[in-house]
């Protein structure tokens, strides 16, 4: 059987402004909770490889299955201390590539050639592509076979631009995902405020906040399965 290949930020703080950033904790171990509970293999992958910063404020809402992994010694090895290297990993070993949000990913997922690289090829050879919150920044810049935006006409979802207003880091980021993700020509929707929302088009599931990479990991199960009868 294939693997999930969930992706995670190198990034620790919000560019030049130091304050703190990095994976939203729950965006990660929600996902991962439903994916593996079901039987799925996972490799967990970022930029750089190596160390991923969580978010402090994560931490803030962890609930018991964040505790849950975070406790666990073999987790934080293999999913926060030691990721994959993008640029080490063959792209046909995967049906799925998930990316996680936080801020973090704002800075190092849009213009990363080897993480578009692994996405564009994961998707053309049948597999999926989902994200959550601002994970969906790596769907930016992916290509269809036909050389366009991937995006383009796809249902899809991100952090909102009210989100990131209510969260008081409108100004601190590089740019807002709902403008971006529209300007890609995807077809932006979004439900209300830190409410769960994940919406899918074809094989392209995405959730819009960190409220939803649970649903997005059911999701994405309940197709696999389907591929598997």
């Amino acid at each position: 059987m294939k693997k999930i290949l969930i992706i995670e930020t190198n990034i620790p703080k919000y560019g030049k402004d130091n304050r703190a950033t990095g994976l939203w904790l729950g965006e990660t171990t929600h996902f991962y909770d439903e994916v593996i509970s079901a039987g799925y293999e996972v490799d967990f992958a970022s930029p750089s490889g190596g160390y991923v910063p969580i978010d402090p404020e994560s931490f803030k809402y962890a609930n018991e299955i964040d505790w849950k992994w975070y406790a666990d010694k073999n987790f934080r090895e293999f999913a926060l201390a030691n990721t994959k290297k993008i640029g080490d990993l063959n792209p046909l070993d995967y049906v799925a590539i998930y990316y996680t949000g936080g801020h973090g990913v704002l800075w190092d997922y849009p213009k990363n050639a080897e993480l578009k690289n692994i996405g564009e090829e994961i998707y053309n050879s049948g597999g999926f592509i989902t994200s959550v919150c601002h994970g969906a920044a790596a769907l930016l810049n992916l290509m269809n076979e036909e050389g366009e935006y991937l995006i383009k006409d796809k249902l899809i979802t991100g952090f909102t631009n009210e989100e990131e207003e209510l969260n008081k880091t409108t100004d601190k980021v590089p740019f807002l995902t709902e403008t971006e993700l529209t300007r890609y020509g995807g077809k932006y929707v979004k439900e209300a405020p830190f409410k769960e929302f994940v919406i899918q088009d074809g094989r392209i599931i995405t959730g819009q906040n960190p409220q939803s990479p649970k649903k997005v990991g059911t999701m994405l199960v309940q197709e696999l399965n389907k591929l598997n009868k």
